[in-house]
């Protein structure tokens, strides 16, 4: 006799971004003599209005539990198998609402479109942010972008992306043609992305950090490193230090590959975290002395950053038209380079 349990309910709950979006929660006991089969096929066949598609990419953003531990999409089902399921739900309207926000072009022509982002600017809209996003700026600024659909959210000319509260150099396409192609590149990792960050600790010398990340177990909000491969993807990042000032280090990172928080997420696993990057652990005083004073000085320092000191400096990558190749480099914006000024100075004084 069948002893399956199933039960859905809607919850609310909070993304990475900080907003909230609904969820539709899923738990459901395997058959008693449940055959062995996938898990992706297994819950197809049981969650209406959803595809082995959706339910993998489930899996991988780590919202698939069975009995507790998450699973990837070909776990095999057994017999009283206690799954839950955390289903991300529909979003209802993807109307784009243009807005007239200003953008830092740095350069334009009938292909691409080079921007650089501010910290705290949303890349595009989602649940609790359908608005001041750089989408709906492009979609003031500019027609007919090439739609960029992906997980139900309309990411108009979108190749790559930026987390909020990182600044730095954006490509974005203005043509099919160049959507297809950028989309390739990156894909292909032909394109070069190096970032600048001050991280905690005395960085030294150059390295690498190389760990699969996905999803925490823990914490859905942030990203882990799994050394073992056993779960999330692969990836790879170089680093090197460019000023030491002791207690932190301004480090200039490339990246290998693309994934999401990967140079957040790696160098926390290098226990060399972000500075003042909250989800990270980063905005707290890791390094340094016990003096008030110092104290003080590095809660100043957060206060001047908008998050995480994280810049996306250069981008090259072929032009999708002409395939020249093109590298844009941007400055440290104004508050990060005050940040490095002070630790500067910092430094000069406790030499003598």
């Amino acid at each position: 006799m069948a002893t399956e349990i199933y039960q859905i309910e809607l919850k609310m709950e909070e993304k990475t971004s900080g907003d909230e979006i609904l969820f539709e929660h899923h738990k459901i006991v395997a058959d008693q003599g449940q055959a062995p089969v996938r898990i992706d096929k297994y819950l197809m066949n049981r969650i209406q209005n959803t595809s082995r598609n959706k339910i993998q990419k489930t899996a991988e953003d780590g919202y698939i539990k069975v009995n507790d531990i998450v699973v990837k999409s070909n776990y095999k089902v057994k017999s009283n198998d206690i799954i839950t399921v955390e289903l991300p739900y529909p979003v209802v309207n993807n109307e784009i609402i243009p807005q007239d926000i200003p953008l830092d072009v740095l350069f334009e022509d009938d292909y691409i479109l080079i921007i650089n982002k501010k910290a705290g600017m949303v890349m595009h809209p989602g649940f609790g942010n359908r608005t001041g996003t750089l989408v709906n700026a492009l979609a003031f600024h500019y027609d007919n972008l090439p739609d960029n659909i992906q997980h139900d959210i309309n990411r108009t000319g979108l190749v790559h992306r930026l987390d909020k509260n990182t600044s730095g150099v954006i490509v974005v396409a203005k043509t099919e043609e160049a959507l297809t192609n950028l989309s390739k590149q990156f894909f292909n990792r032909t394109t070069g992305r190096k970032y600048h960050a001050l991280v905690w600790g005395d960085l030294d010398e150059p390295g690498q950090v190389e760990g699969h990340i996905g999803r925490s177990l823990k914490n859905r909000k942030v990203m882990s490193v799994f050394e073992d491969g056993s779960y999330g993807k692969h990836a790879i990042t170089h680093y090197k230090p460019l000023r030491t000032f002791g207690y932190i280090t301004l480090v200039e990172c490339r990246l290998e590959t693309g994934r999401t928080h990967q140079i957040r997420a790696h160098m926390k696993h290098l226990k060399h975290p972000v500075f003042n990057d909250e989800e990270y652990g980063g905005d707290k005083i890791l390094r340094g002395t016990t003096f008030s004073k110092y104290r003080s000085f590095v809660e100043n320092c957060f206060k001047l950053l908008p998050g995480q000191a994280l810049h996306a400096k250069t981008l090259s990558f072929d032009h999708p038209h002409t395939g020249e190749r093109m590298e844009f480099t941007t400055d440290l914006p104004d508050y990060f380079q005050e940040v490095v000024d002070r630790w500067e100075n910092y430094l000069s004084h406790r030499k003598d």
